[in-house]
């Protein structure tokens, strides 16, 4: 039997689908309790029925990037694995930057099912539930404290929500660095001046770039502001239609 195979077989489908489900469960509880207590502070029905209808609205395309990601790992990890992580507590950029480091310490030289054994991936899918649970941690234990300081102003008018963006700003900017500087390594590595190595990575960050600039220059001047919703999703869509294009064209 090969490795997708048991990444695919009914057992772990059993496994992660328990997992999604017992989520979706709260998840469902979550709402019946807010509508609940929606209608105990007597709002109005209406305005809250338009509330879940425009929440579910705008939910699916941002979550046409997620089910992307969930593709895109399937064919080395199976789906089961990818669909728990990406439906419970991953993230598309974390899940794909975790998995790809974690199988090049384990000496495979890209994430395929080609080089992928059980050890790799019991390796992966260790790193990529360990790396993030830490969140959750610090959220538990330090996040009572914030609240406080940001309810009372923060020491200087309001410095813990200041920090907490440029943290979250600075810690963006280090991800597309690294990516943009392996893509760049990539391409200089290539061969010798002029280089000859492979520049698609670059222009496909590029183009799902210009989208995504795009996107904000249309919500933030144009008053268009349901479109910040879609954007991420959208870049990489286009971002992918970019790469097919370019095969195909080079």
């Amino acid at each position: 039997m090969s490795i997708l195979s048991q990444l695919n077989s009914p057992p772990i489908y059993a496994i992660c689908g328990g997992v999604v489900a017992f989520v979706a469960v709260v998840c469902v509880v979550f709402m019946v309790r807010a509508w609940r207590a929606g209608i105990a502070l007597g709002m109005d029905k209406t305005k809250m029925r338009r509330v879940i209808t425009a929440s579910v609205t705008f939910s699916v395309l941002p979550s046409v990037g997620i089910l992307l990601g969930v593709i895109a790992l399937s064919g080395s990890l199976g789906t089961p694995w990818p669909w728990l992580r990406l439906s419970v507590v991953g993230a598309l950029h974390y899940e794909t930057q975790v998995a790809q480091s974690a199988a090049e310490q384990v000496g495979m030289a890209s994430l395929s099912a080609a080089e992928m054994t059980p050890r790799g991936f019991a390796t992966i899918a260790l790193l990529m539930s360990a790396c993030i649970m830490w969140g959750m941690v610090l959220s538990a234990v330090f996040s009572k404290r914030y609240l406080k300081r940001l309810g009372s102003g923060g020491s200087g008018g309001g410095t813990g929500a200041g920090f907490g963006d440029r943290a979250m700003t600075a810690m963006f900017i280090g991800l597309i660095c690294a990516y943009l500087g392996s893509y760049v390594g990539t391409f200089v590595s290539g061969g010798a001046f002029p280089f000859n190595g492979d520049w698609s990575p670059l222009a496909v960050a590029g183009i799902s770039g210009l989208t995504m600039a795009g996107c904000l220059y249309l919500s933030e001047k144009k008053g268009m502001a349901w479109l910040e919703s879609f954007s991420i999703a959208g870049s990489m869509l286009v971002g992918m239609a970019g790469a097919v294009l370019l095969r195909l064209w080079v």
